[in-house]
Order: C-alpha cells, then structure tokens, then sequence
C-alpha cells in the first residue's frame, strides 16, 4: 500500500484517478481475478533503447513476453526493424531507411550505440523463446510503397515471420494501413492480423475491421469506454489498448477490460503488478 500511495503522489490528475478506481476494485478483494496480456512497446520504449536487440533481450530477462515492433523495407528490398519515418530522433541522421540499403544503415548506430536490426535478426532471437507474443507492425504508408512494393514486403514477412514463430507463440502482423491488411488476408487466409486506429474504440472502428475480415482491433486508450470494449469483445473481437506510457495508463486498460495492453514501461509495469496487485495475471 505504501508503494501504491507513493506512486500516487507522482501522477497527473488523469492518472489518479485510474489509480483511484483499481484501488477500489483491489479492496473488494477482487473476486473476478483481471487477466490480461502485457507487451513491450518497440521492446520497452520509454525504458530501453526502443526495436534493438538489447532492448528484446532486457525486457525478456526480466520476464516479459509480450512485445510490439516495426518493420519497414530498405532501398534495396531488406526488411528491417524501425519505428520512425526518418533517422533524425534515433540516430540523428535525416534519411528515412527506405533512402538507404542494408549495408548502409548497417554502418549507423542509435544515439545509445546499438545497431539497427534486421528482421531476421529479431526473429533469430526469439526463435528458440517458446510462449511469446508478437505484433510485427507494418510501417507501410510512405509513398514508396507502391502496389508491387507492397505485394513484396507482405510476402516477405509473412513467409519470413511464420516460417520463425515457435509453435507455442503467437505472432500477429498489425498495421494502419489498410492495403497491407487485405493483401494478406486474401492471400493468406489463416493469418493473424490486427487493424490499429489512432482513436478510441467505437463501433465506426468495428465495422471497418469487419470490413476487412479481421478480429483484433487495437486503439487509443483515451476515450475508450469499458462498455464499448465489452461490446466489442460481445461481437467476437479481441481488444488492445494503447499508448500505455505509465502504470496508471496500464491500470486504466484493465478496468476497461482490454485483453492486451501495450506499454513503454513494461518492466516499471510488471514490477508494480508483481508488488501490489496480485489480483492482476499477466499472461
């Protein structure tokens, strides 16, 4: 308790009262258990060097295995790990990685000294990792992705991504864009797919995966409702939330009844469950 009061004393106004609310549900003595699936955001952004393998391996070290990333493609048709448009805030440098080839940005190192991985290299480090899940988003909207383009980058990673994944792991490739999502579900029908807005659940965003025939929908925590999110999970879907930058936005996506919660702090997440809210199962 006295960590859950010192940890009140540090947030905002929003962020108490979610901390407030799940004080609450924890004093009832929580007769419903909160199950929910954790995932480090690019590997643990806010707490790590974000989508390098340092990052994968700290967080799985301290027992994370949930995890988010980013794949983009180089000029010379390389699938890489990355999150942003250009290499300005990581690396300081201001290309975007489909400017260069593989073996230069082989050459560069983020602003803390780690190397840009290739998708490869990620899935080789969780290949021999069983029971992890995965989200391999699709970072598709720059114009260089033109249709051709598009068609091989999905059948790259999807081939590549699946032909990795232990047999007890779950990995979902994930995206914004539309195109890369009906490409493959029409290509591949059994893929695991999710379709990401940058605005709360509604029934507007249920449709729209609908439309494309998918079942996972992930979306702006701020906004969301727990009664949208019950209903979304009453129409078959599986529901994530985000951004998750604190334990308080982690404690707010459970009492919304989210199934998974994505999180820049996921060890700072953990911790805190692991010290104050043993009603909490972290799948």
């Amino acid at each position: 308790m006295m960590s859950f009061i010192k940890h009140f004393r540090k947030v905002t106004i929003k962020s108490r009262i979610a901390l407030l609310l799940f004080a609450v549900l924890g004093t009832t003595a929580y007769a419903q258990q909160a199950e929910v699936k954790l995932f480090a955001h690019r590997g643990g952004a806010y707490e790590y060097d974000e989508n390098t393998i340092g990052a994968f391996q700290e967080t799985y070290n301290k027992g994370l295995r949930g995890y988010e990333t980013d794949v983009r493609r180089t000029k010379d048709g390389q699938l890489v790990i990355f999150h942003d448009a250009n290499l300005k805030r990581i690396v300081g440098k201001e290309e975007a990685i489909e400017d260069l080839t593989l073996a230069e940005i082989k050459q560069l190192r983020t602003k803390k000294g780690n190397e840009i991985p290739t998708l490869d290299e990620v899935l080789d480090f969780f290949r021999d990792k069983p029971w992890v899940y995965i989200e391999f988003e699709m970072k598709t909207n720059n114009p260089m992705y033109d249709e051709q383009i598009l068609e091989g980058y999905c059948d790259e990673l999807y081939k590549k991504v699946y032909a990795a994944m232990p047999p007890t792991s779950n990995y979902v490739l994930t995206s914004f864009d539309k195109r890369p999502l009906r490409y493959l579900k029409t290509t591949y029908p059994s893929v695991d797919l999710l379709f990401i807005k940058g605005e709360p659940l509604s029934q507007a965003v249920l449709d729209e995966a609908k439309e494309l025939n998918i079942d996972r929908v992930g979306c702006n925590i701020d906004g969301t409702t727990r009664a949208m999110v019950k209903e979304a999970k009453k129409q078959g879907f599986k529901v994530s939330l985000w951004p998750g930058r604190s334990v308080a936005d982690f404690l707010l996506g459970v009492s919304l009844g989210s199934d998974y919660l994505c999180s820049d702090v996921p060890v700072a997440v953990t911790e805190w469950v692991s010290a104050n809210a043993p009603w909490i199962t972290l799948k």
